[in-house]
């Protein structure tokens, strides 16, 4: 605790002299400073320029009017986070997504689309709202703007932090250490990430081989437009997910000014850049370091991560009918160990344990966009990359080669093509594609694990084999706007074996419904059948002779169905409730364990990566009750209440509950602009308990056997058959904004758990290295043990100052 208030205080000092160094100016009040929002309107079908229209902030009182060519500037603007509202006659109402006003520029490119000709017949218009409600997916999806990013309290900026306070969204609770996603009781390895339409393998640091979660975001929030979330009904162009999509759209770079930004908080430091490279051509460019290992160092953990990432987009405009993207983002991660914790014994559990990790991840692709007629001609081409290395010596006692327990290193690649053309016909929306990927995997491992008795895994092993996949869908949309219909097919297949091959086992049909049945109140309806591939860490499993154990895997499943209603106005002002039924099938079953793997996949490490078979049938159902509430760039509300529950099917048959099974879920997460730009947040998260298994003692005291993990084994007879109890936590945030003509400042102060709650997880044992039994054989010895209590929650500040010119 006093750690906690020493950095408080040291906030204080730095503000106070960042104050002083200012200025009375800034002390007491300076006149407002305003900037320039600019922009251009073009046709979404001729990509023309659009003269003429109304260019507005949204429930504000400027505007400007676009030139010839298509370009407005509106001058006089407060800083905040505001929409603009666009409105021409014989074209449909706009209304953009959210943007930062600030001393780094922000250029906005906006897309109008012809009204119908039907239109004419009709006397009320229809209004845009700004939830921006998709024809593909009236339902299980959610966009997430620049305040909701920016402010969210506890988050700093992560994304996977500030989607978990959507509906159906749950996390890992581990102190704050994880960022899994964990979507309407399915695990982390069952979603799938977007980056301006090119997929991404990872968004996290330390990333989980075979699943996805880690303890730190990849991505740079100075690039993201908007989020497009979905927890169901996923697009036919989206493969892969099960539980959810998570769509990142981003900027363009300034065609006007190059602007710069410098971050410095209390783990990380780094510059972020938007701006043009010529006329036709502009970019987005980040890079970050971490000095997170001495953070964790002082307050005593036992593990010291520090990473580094990088990010680009450049935006190429030949004309109005062809423009090219190239995008990269990598991140380079090292983990190590920190042998002076102070004796505590929690920590030395996980200096037994955990591994020293190292990780490299890139993707880097290009996207090519033609308009010809109404239509829209997308390619996108990508290549992404992961080396993950896993060291493990027994008491971290590297002298001798005898303690060596795990060797792991490993090589993921992905070349990724994918076509989709896209026509607009009246009330139609059409798109069709296809996409073939070819993956490269090797692994080399060695591990000493404890079955019956010790083994010895030794293999090294390497696949390649080739996918391809066909999807189209058909969306109509009524004159009146009142209704939508949506159907897609797609089928995946690939070369791995005889039954992927086949693109019909794996045929994905999908279809939605949404009707106005009163004013900005719908009814919504949809179903389809979605499948994932299995993880390559079990694909490549191989046994000790080289040959391949999982041949006969088969597409993980999910048939899903999903109704409800919502209501959303053109105010600012969204709720509504849904209804969710998944049928999961071809689950990963464990042949040691007799348990889904998927409840292995919230640790550091590996998962899949042992004998499996897809035999796992499994449910998840509830009901998800959502409210949100904005006010220009004053308030941002948003609340969520999910019950469900997620079960599996064991070898006889009975439902039980999967390690997902929290149940109970509420957020309410909210940030309010005060005069002289402060603002103020909060974020309350309540959890039920999460099922845990049991601990084995008698196997776990095993010398053989401890000797191997250097961790307690689980009694899996009894897998989940115990619940924890309720978690919450109240996070809050404070920002302070200093403007001037052309430069900006912003100091801001984040502090997780600020009612020091504890929580308990499952009880741990560990080993004091003492034989009780020393003249007994070898595997029959056994230590003597200790059984700790694991308590977590700690207050944890953070602190950051930001410049923007």
């Amino acid at each position: 605790m006093n750690k906690n208030i020493f950095v408080l205080k040291g906030f204080d000092m730095v503000l106070v002299t960042l104050l002083l160094i200012s200025g009375p100016r800034v002390l007491f009040g300076s006149e407002q400073v305003n900037y320039k929002v600019r922009g251009e309107v073009v046709d979404k079908i001729t990509r023309e320029p659009v003269p003429f229209a109304t260019v507005s902030i949204w429930r504000g009182t400027l505007y400007a009017i676009t030139d010839n060519s298509g370009k407005f500037e509106i001058d006089g603007v407060a800083p905040g986070t505001y929409r603009v509202q666009v409105d021409l006659l014989g074209y449909n109402q706009y209304i953009s997504e959210q943007f930062m006003v600030s001393a780094m520029g922000n250029y906005l490119r906006i897309e109008l689309e012809e009204e119908s000709v039907l239109l004419n017949s009709v006397t009320v218009k229809p209004k845009a709202d700004p939830f921006r409600r998709l024809p593909e997916s009236p339902l299980s999806q959610k966009s997430i703007g620049v305040q909701e990013i920016e402010k969210n309290p506890g988050s700093n900026r992560d994304i996977s932090r500030v989607v978990g306070s959507l509906p159906g969204v749950a996390s890992v609770v581990t102190g704050g250490y994880r960022n899994d996603l964990l979507v309407r009781g399915g695990g982390p390895a069952e979603n799938r990430y977007f980056y301006d339409g090119i997929e991404i393998p990872t968004i996290n640091h330390f990333s989980t081989q075979g699943a996805s979660g880690g303890p730190v975001g990849i991505i740079d929030a100075d690039f993201i437009r908007e989020v497009d979330f979905y927890a169901g009904n996923f697009p036919v162009a989206r493969s892969g997910a099960l539980s959810s999509v998570l769509d990142l759209k981003l900027k363009d770079g300034d065609p006007v000014k190059n602007n710069f930004k410098f971050t410095v908080g209390a783990s990380e430091a780094g510059v972020s850049s938007n701006g043009h490279l010529s006329k036709n051509t502009n970019y987005l460019f980040s890079a970050r370091t971490s000095y997170l290992q001495l953070l964790f160092k002082a307050i005593g953990l036992p593990f010291l991560p520090s990473f580094s990432d990088a990010q680009f987009k450049v935006e190429k405009r030949f004309d109005n009918k062809h423009e090219l993207t190239l995008l990269g983002i990598v991140g380079i991660d090292n983990m190590t160990l920190n042998d002076d914790t102070g004796g505590e014994e929690s920590n030395e559990y996980i200096l037994s344990y955990l591994p020293v990790i190292q990780q490299e991840v890139f993707t880097i692709g290009a996207a090519y966009s033609y308009f010809y007629g109404r239509n829209t001609l997308n390619l996108y081409l990508s290549h992404s990359y992961l080396n993950n290395r896993n060291t493990k010596y027994r008491n971290n006692d590297e002298s001798s080669q005898e303690n060596l327990t795990l060797r792991y290193r490993s090589v993921e690649q992905e070349t990724k093509f994918r076509l989709e053309n896209v026509t607009r016909m009246e009330q139609f929306r059409l798109t069709a594609g296809f996409g073939s990927d070819l993956p490269f995997y090797t692994n080399e491992t060695y591990q000493k694990i404890f079955y019956n008795n010790p083994v010895v895994v030794n293999y090294n092993t390497d696949l390649s084999f080739f996918k391809y996949a066909v999807f189209a869908n058909l969306n109509y949309t009524s004159a009146n706007q009142k209704f939508t219909a949506n159907a897609g097919v797609r089928a995946d297949g690939n070369s791995y074996s005889s039954y992927m091959a086949n693109p019909f086992n794996q045929f994905s049909p999908r279809a939605s419904l949404s009707y106005e049945v009163g004013r900005n109140f719908y009814l919504n309806a949809s179903a389809g059948r979605y499948f994932q591939l299995p993880p390559f860490t079990a694909m490549g499993f191989a046994d000790n002779n080289g040959n391949r154990v999982n041949k006969d895997m088969k597409y993980l499943g999910s048939d899903q169905v999903a109704a409800g209603f919502d209501y959303r106005s053109s105010e600012g002002l969204q709720f509504g409730m849904e209804l969710f039924y998944k049928w999961n099938f071809n689950g990963m079953y464990s042949v040691q364990d007799s348990i889904p793997v998927e409840g292995k996949g919230t640790n550091y490490g590996v998962v899949g990566n042992e004998a499996i078979t897809s035999d796992v049938k499994g449910r998840s159902y509830g009901a998800e009750f959502s409210f949100r509430w904005f006010v220009s760039d004053k308030l941002n509300l948003i609340s969520s209440i999910t019950l469900f529950k997620s079960e599996f099917k064991d070898k006889d048959g009975i439902y039980k509950p999967t390690a997902w099974d929290n149940r109970r879920l509420m957020t309410l997460s909210g940030s309010y602009r005060f005069p002289k730009n402060y603002v103020l947040g909060a974020k309350f998260r309540y959890s039920g308990g999460a099922p845990y298994t049991p601990l084995d003692v008698e196997r776990s005291s095993l010398v053989a056997a401890w000797d191997a993990s250097g961790r307690a084994y689980l009694d899996y007879s009894r897998y989940n058959s115990v619940y924890l109890k309720q978690f919450n936590q109240l996070d809050i945030r404070a920002d302070k904004e200093f403007y001037f003509d052309r430069f900006a400042m912003k100091i801001y102060i984040d502090i997780q758990n600020i009612l020091n709650k504890q929580y308990k997880d499952s009880d741990v044992l560990l080993s004091t290295g003492n034989v009780v039994n020393p003249e007994a054989p070898y595997n029959e010895q056994r230590y003597e043990m200790k059984r700790l209590e694991i308590v977590g929650g700690t207050v944890l500040p953070t602190i950051g100052l930001t410049f923007e010119f």
